[in-house]
């Protein structure tokens, strides 16, 4: 099977380890001539994954049409903000029988498009699956049990990514509530930069404990409302990817988080915020606008863009949980 992986950071590197469980051919294909200059020659990619030596058998490439033309498989693994453009040249190559899989987590800023409706506004096409749970890059290289929600309306693209991707390391459970899984992959990243700031306060873990059941319910009944199912929550795209992502130094989101409590000095906040992808800060500016386009109510939401985007006081969470 011809798999090729959009983006060549680490979580794309990570998914690449697994797919050659599977004996796969992987093309990762890079839009830097620089970054794939450094990757073939040290099969490395020092700043996000230093110590992962990528395996001889995976190709790079700068070339789209090169990278999309032969392949079963096309995976989408890069920032949300330049998938559009992405998807826009793919368009010019793709073929009906090739499958796409979004494993980027995020909604676009002006559209408040999630990736899946992004795919389908430029490409007919309804093979399409979103892989989303509580994984590190750094955790799925070493090959130790994980888990994802493997979201899809096409059975022959939820056997494919099963029976390429799943492997004795991998467990995929397939579900077909699309929007609910991005969702969750989308809002986590958020939800991960409060409870950055909870702890970066200095807050208990019981009050932290206390805000991600609040927030959680809220998302619940949100993801619900806008036509998503209730019961995504109980599988890794769900509490999973929450409990991990608003739990761990690993993310970014809540590191993010975390300065802004502890009140960190702005220059290296914003030192942070220009060396690091931080998905949940751009997604927060798109849930924000997406929550009040559709005219929902999620308080938490707004007490976080206040925090991040307008600099309130942090303290607003704490008065956020006394409600």
């Amino acid at each position: 099977m011809n798999i090729t992986i959009l983006g060549a950071g680490a979580y794309g590197i990570a998914l690449s380890s697994m797919f050659l469980e599977n004996n796969c051919n992987i093309t990762m294909w890079t839009k830097s001539n620089e970054e794939k200059e450094i990757l073939d020659k040290e099969r490395c990619n020092k700043k996000v994954l230093p110590d992962y030596k990528i395996s001889d058998k995976i190709t790079f490439t700068t070339n789209l049409e090169e990278a999309i033309s032969n392949a079963n498989v096309i995976v989408i693994a890069i920032p949300v903000k330049y998938v559009t453009n992405i998807i826009l040249e793919i368009k010019k190559y793709y073929k009906k029988n090739q499958h796409i899989c979004i494993a980027s987590k995020g909604i676009e800023q002006g559209s408040c498009l999630f990736i899946a409706n992004i795919i389908k506004k430029h490409i007919h096409t309804k093979k399409i699956c979103v892989i989303s749970g509580g994984t590190f890059a750094v955790d799925m290289i070493k090959k130790i049990p994980l888990g994802l929600s493997l979201a899809s309306k096409n059975k022959s693209t939820i056997q494919i990514m099963i029976k390429n991707l799943q492997n004795d390391y991998l467990k995929l459970i397939p579900t077909t509530d699309i929007f609910g899984v991005e969702m969750y992959g989308a809002i986590k990243n958020v939800i991960a930069i409060a409870s950055g700031i909870i702890d970066g306060m200095g807050c208990p873990e019981s009050t932290k404990s206390m805000f991600i059941t609040k927030a959680l319910n809220d998302i619940v009944e949100l993801i619900y409302d806008m036509g998503g199912n209730k019961k995504t929550i109980l599988t890794y795209a769900g509490i999973g990817d929450l409990l991990l992502t608003c739990n761990s130094v690993k993310s970014r989101n809540y590191s993010f988080g975390k300065m802004i409590g502890e009140k960190t000095d702005k220059n290296i906040i914003d030192e942070y915020k220009n060396n690091t992808t931080i998905e949940g800060l751009y997604t927060l500016k798109s849930i924000y606008d997406l929550i009040h386009n559709k005219k929902k109510k999620m308080p938490i939401i707004n007490i976080i863009y206040d925090i991040v985007y307008k600099g309130k006081n942090p303290k607003l969470l704490e008065d956020y949980l006394k409600k």
